[in-house]
């Protein structure tokens, strides 16, 4: 994993102005497209492969927002960057050469995605002298779980384990790829950090209650493969790591859970299944728009072993991802000499990012730290609460 390099103070080259949000025409990019050009006014370009979608989408913003063709893969061409401060992805990606282009070419990158392999390779690229950053885990999961994990880890002396837990509501309208990774991600079988090694675990098992306070209350959760329990153990030096989803329509996640447990999902692989699966799954908006992340740290503080945890609620977290990477997006234009490879948590902190995303709807950033008491008997051990609103 490479951190924050030392640079030479420089900018980056003269000339590079221009801001491109590749899959900007898309559900998440069209908002932080949209969110860009009111800071840059004519810098900021919607790129994707299809033109005609791009200049469509330019129409729609009269204009503030600039159409671009741009391809994603591995037989795409290499692009020309002179011009190009900023790269945004939201497209998956299998290899990192674009961002190992913008590193030795001085583009500043930032990606939103969340594909575990990809965000892997691209961590572990080494480009001698960099010329740029590029800023990986934006968003919301990763991104703003990240953040909360390295707050409430910074909370006690040692962080043994962290659990992070995911809600998100079932009313919200999503993007068709959004859609296609949950349904593929139903049944997957992914590695995930424990006791500094890797093991092998199921979507959709070990279930959890979550407590995500507020009206939302207790809710129960799974293993889903978010790729944050994959690099956190790097940027943290956490050993153990778990992530897990739950929706909030009671009883949908558990029974998920069950079909899990019935090899139902694997019907998914079947393409006519996944079709239809992706298609029921976009219609369906029985719930809420509301999203929460609750992040629990374990290990000791004082010398007591202790609980520390960070929550937060909103509403709409496709508007959040895009919020997220609209302001990382602007504080990493403001660092032009920043150089080298980064996931979120290593640029900005919980309370500064919450505090510039945060919408009215939205909770304040709530922090509570418990500790184990000793002083009693075992057989009425509890833990001694400390809540705070940050």
């Amino acid at each position: 994993m490479n951190h924050i390099q030392q640079s030479d103070g420089t900018a980056l080259a003269p000339g590079k102005t221009d801001i491109v949000v590749i899959g900007g025409y898309g559900s998440v990019g069209r908002t932080i497209s949209m969110q860009l050009a009111k800071q840059f006014p004519g810098r900021v370009y919607a790129a994707g492969r299809s033109l005609q979608s791009a200049q469509l989408f330019s129409e729609e913003t009269s204009g503030r927002v600039k159409p671009m063709q741009w391809a994603v893969g591995s037989d795409a061409p290499e692009r020309d960057l002179s011009s190009i401060a900023l790269i945004v992805m939201c497209l998956d990606q299998d290899e990192p050469g674009l961002v190992e282009q913008c590193l030795e070419e001085g583009t500043h990158y930032m990606d939103i995605t969340a594909k575990v392999d990809f965000l892997l390779k691209a961590g572990r690229l080494s480009v001698p002298s960099p010329k740029a950053a590029a800023v990986l885990s934006v968003g919301l999961a990763p991104g703003l779980t990240n953040l909360l994990a390295a707050k409430a880890a910074a909370a006690l002396d040692k962080t043994d384990r962290i659990e992070i837990s995911l809600m998100l509501g079932l009313g919200e309208h999503h993007g068709k790829a959004a859609v296609e990774w949950t349904i593929d991600s139903m049944g997957a079988e992914f590695e995930v950090a424990e006791a500094d090694r890797l093991c092998k675990v199921r979507s959709m098992t070990d279930g959890i209650t979550a407590e995500f306070g507020g009206k939302l209350g207790r809710k129960r959760v799974y293993r889903f493969p978010f790729s944050d329990q994959r690099t956190l153990p790097g940027t943290l030096g956490v050993p153990d790591v778990s992530t897990r989803l739950g929706f909030d329509v009671n009883g949908i996640a558990r029974t998920a859970a069950g079909l899990g447990r019935l090899g139902i999902f694997r019907w998914l692989r079947w393409s006519p299944m996944r079709t239809l699966s992706v298609r029921l799954a976009g219609a369906l908006h029985a719930g809420s728009e509301q999203f929460a992340v609750r992040v629990v740290a374990y290990g000791p503080s004082n010398g007591r072993s202790a609980e520390s945890g960070c929550t937060i609620r909103g509403i709409r977290q496709s508007d959040m991802t895009a919020r997220v990477a609209a302001h990382t997006a602007e504080m990493l234009l403001a660092r032009p000499e920043l150089r080298g490879i980064l996931h979120l948590e290593e640029l900005l902190d919980a309370d500064s990012v919450w505090s510039a995303v945060r919408t009215e709807s939205a909770s304040e950033l709530e922090m509570d730290l418990s500790f184990e008491i000793t002083e009693i008997s075992t057989a009425r051990q509890g833990r001694m609460p400390t809540r705070r609103g940050v």
